[in-house]
C-alpha cells in the first residue's frame, strides 16, 4: 500500500468500505483489516483516526443515526398532514434500509461495541432505539394535532410499530416486504389509538 498519499475524508470513506464489507459479507467479517483493504488504505490510517475497532465502529454507528435523527424532525414538521398511516408506513421503510438492519446485527454481535454506544449515552440496540424515538416524537406530534386519541400511549405504540417492523424487514433474502404489506402493518397496529 503506498505511503504518504493523502486521503481525503477519510472517515466517510471509512464508513463507506465498512458498509460494503457489512452489507456483502456480514457482521462476523468486519474486521480492521477488511475494512481498510475496501477502503484501499493502509490499516494504519483507521488506526491514526480511531482509538481502537470499536470506537471507530461506534462513530459509524452514531454518524448513521444521526440521519435517523433528521428524518424524524422531517417526519414530526409534517404532522398533521397528509396520511398518518402512510407517513409511518414511509418512516418504517426508511428507518429498517439495508445498512440499518445490518448495524442492529453488528450491534447484537459485538458486546465490546455495545459497551461504547452506552458511554457515548447511546444504550440498547441504537438503531432501534433512535428509530423508536422518532416514532415516538412523531406520534407526540399527531395526537397533539387530534389526530390520535388524547390517551394514546406513545411509548408502547412506537414500540410495537418499530418492533414489528423489524420482524417484517429482518432476515428476508428475498428483498423488502412490499410497501401495502408494510402499510396493512401500520394500519392494523394504529387503528385503536385513532380517534373513535
Amino acid at each position: 500500500m503506498p505511503t504518504g498519499v493523502a486521503i481525503r475524508d477519510v472517515r466517510t470513506q471509512l464508513f463507506d468500505a465498512a458498509e460494503r464489507v457489512l452489507l456483502r459479507d456480514g457482521a462476523a467479517a468486519l474486521t480492521s483489516r477488511a475494512v481498510t483493504e475496501e477502503a484501499g488504505c493502509a490499516k494504519g490510517v483507521l488506526h491514526r483516526h480511531f482509538t481502537d475497532f470499536d470506537a471507530f465502529l461506534c462513530e459509524l454507528i452514531l454518524d448513521r443515526v444521526g440521519g435517523i435523527d433528521a428524518r424524524g424532525a422531517t417526519l414530526v414538521a409534517a404532522a398533521g398532514t397528509g396520511s398518518l398511516v402512510d407517513r409511518l408506513t414511509d418512516a418504517l421503510t426508511g428507518l429498517f434500509s439495508p445498512v440499518a438492519l445490518a448495524l442492529v446485527s453488528l450491534i447484537t454481535f459485538r458486546d465490546g461495541l455495545r459497551a461504547r454506544l452506552r458511554a457515548a449515552g447511546r444504550p440498547g440496540v441504537t438503531v432501534l432505539a433512535q428509530g423508536t424515538a422518532m416514532v415516538i416524537a412523531y406520534l407526540g406530534a399527531e395526537r397533539d394535532a387530534g389526530r390520535l386519541a388524547p390517551g394514546t400511549d406513545l411509548d408502547t405504540l412506537a414500540l410495537s410499530l418499530v418492533g414489528t417492523g423489524h420482524l417484517l424487514f429482518a432476515g428476508r433474502d428475498e428483498g423488502p416486504p412490499a410497501r401495502a404489506e408494510v402499510r396493512r402493518v401500520v394500519e392494523s397496529v394504529v387503528a385503536p389509538a385513532l380517534p373513535r
